[in-house]
C-alpha cells in the first residue's frame, strides 16, 4: 500500500499493511530527514487545496504587512456596505496571534453579517484534482467546511472576553449571526458533497471549559449531523479537529455523525486516553495527534508510546498516527524517525 492508500484505508475501517502516519504539510521542513520519512511511508497531509471558494460580491478585502519595533503585523480591512471591518495579526511561524478582532462593539453587527451572507460558494474541483495528481501518492488532500457559526463568532470574530458580553447582553444579534453563518455553510454541504475529496473537517479547536458543552450540544452537534447525512449521501466522509479534552461532552460526539475525530490527542495530554476513545466511540477512526509532551522525553519514550498506541489501536483499521502540532526544532528528525521505526517495526513483528 502507498501512503495515501492507507490513510484512505482506514477511514474506511479497513485493515492497513501498517498503521499510517501522517503529518501536516506546514511541520515538515524539506531535508535530507524529510526525504527518508517519506520513502518509509510518511503521508502529508495537505490543506491548501479546496473543492470550494468563496468569493465575496459586495465586500471588497485589503491586506497590509508592516513592521511596528521590528515585529511584523498584518492588517486585514473589509470594506462593507455598512462600513469598514479591523483585524490585526502578529505572524508566528505556522499560525499567528490575534493582536486586534474584527469586533469592535454592537454597532459591527450589521457589518458582519455582510461577511456571513455575501461570499458567493463557487466550486473548483479541476484544482483539487490537478493537485492530487501533481502531488502524488505520498500526499492526502483533505478539504474543509471551516469553522462551525458559534466558534467562528467566539474565537474568529468576537474573543473569548467580547463574547461573554455579547452572549449575556445582546444574544439574539449573536444568534442571527449564527443563524446567517449556518445557512451559508449549509450551501456548502452539497457542493462539497459532490466534489472529488474523501475527508472532509468541519470545525474544531474547541474547548469544553470555554464552549461549554451545553452550547455545544445546541449549536454545534446539530450542524454536524446535518453536514454527515448530506455528505454520507455522496460516500464522504466527514471529521472534526477536536484536539484537547472531550470526556465532557464525549456521548455527545458518540451521536455526532462524525466519521473521525481528527487530531485526537490522547492522554497525558488531555483526559481520555486512547483505550476510552476508542471504546466510547466505536463506529469513529481515532486520526490522532501524537502526544505533543511525549516529544520532549528520551526517544526511548517516543519509541514506547507510539508502541503502546498502536497496540491499543488493534487490528489498526480505526488509527491513524498524525502530527498537527509544532515539535521543538532539535527533535523533530529524532522523534518522527522513532516514530517511523517503531510502526514498521510493530507490523513485522
Amino acid at each position: 500500500m502507498n501512503p495515501r492508500g492507507r490513510v484512505e484505508a482506514v477511514l474506511r475501517h479497513e485493515v492497513p499493511d501498517r498503521t499510517p502516519f501522517t503529518i501536516y504539510e506546514s511541520k515538515l521542513p524539506q531535508c535530507s530527514v524529510e526525504r527518508r520519512l517519506r520513502n518509509e511511508g510518511l503521508c502529508i497531509v495537505d490543506r491548501r487545496h479546496p473543492v470550494v471558494e468563496l468569493r465575496y460580491r459586495r465586500v471588497s478585502v485589503e491586506r497590509h504587512e508592516y513592521q511596528k519595533e521590528g515585529i511584523p503585523y498584518v492588517r486585514t480591512v473589509w470594506h462593507t456596505p455598512d462600513g469598514d471591518l479591523v483585524r490585526v495579526d502578529r505572524p508566528a511561524g505556522f499560525t499567528s496571534w490575534r493582536v486586534e478582532h474584527v469586533f469592535k462593539g454592537p454597532e459591527d453587527y450589521k457589518k458582519l453579517m455582510w461577511l456571513a451572507v455575501d461570499p458567493e460558494p463557487v466550486p473548483c474541483y479541476e484544482k483539487f484534482l490537478r493537485a492530487q495528481e501533481q502531488l502524488g501518492e505520498d500526499v492526502f488532500l483533505r478539504v474543509g467546511i471551516g469553522s462551525t457559526p458559534l466558534h467562528q463568532i467566539m474565537i474568529g470574530w468576537m474573543g473569548v472576553e467580547a463574547f461573554a458580553v455579547e452572549w449575556a447582553e445582546r444574544r439574539d444579534e449573536v444568534l442571527r449571526l449564527y443563524d446567517a453563518l449556518a445557512d451559508q455553510q449549509r450551501k456548502l454541504f452539497s457542493i462539497i458533497a459532490r466534489s472529488p475529496a474523501l475527508a472532509v473537517n468541519y470545525g474544531g479547536n474547541e474547548v469544553p471549559e470555554v464552549m461549554g458543552p451545553p452550547r455545544f450540544r445546541e449549536y454545534v452537534i446539530p450542524l454536524y449531523k446535518e453536514a454527515a447525512e448530506v455528505l454520507h449521501g455522496h460516500g464522504k466522509l466527514l471529521g472534526a479537529h477536536l484536539d484537547g479534552n472531550n470526556r465532557a461532552w464525549a456521548e455527545d460526539i458518540a451521536n455526532s455523525g462524525l466519521d473521525y475525530i481528527e487530531a485526537f490527542t490522547p492522554a497525558p495530554d488531555t483526559d481520555m486516553s486512547l483505550k476510552e476513545a476508542l471504546e466510547i466511540w466505536p463506529d469513529k477512526v481515532l486520526w490522532i495527534n501524537f502526544p505533543s509532551s511525549v516529544h520532549l522525553s528520551p526517544v526511548e519514550v517516543v519509541e514506547r508510546t507510539a508502541r503502546e498506541l498502536i497496540e491499543a489501536a488493534s487490528p489498526g483499521d480505526r488509527f491513524i498516527i498524525g502530527i498537527t502540532e509544532d515539535i521543538p526544532e532539535d527533535r523533530w528528525q529524532e522523534n518522527l524517525l522513532a516514530i517511523s521505526r517503531t510502526i514498521r517495526s510493530v507490523w513485522e513483528s
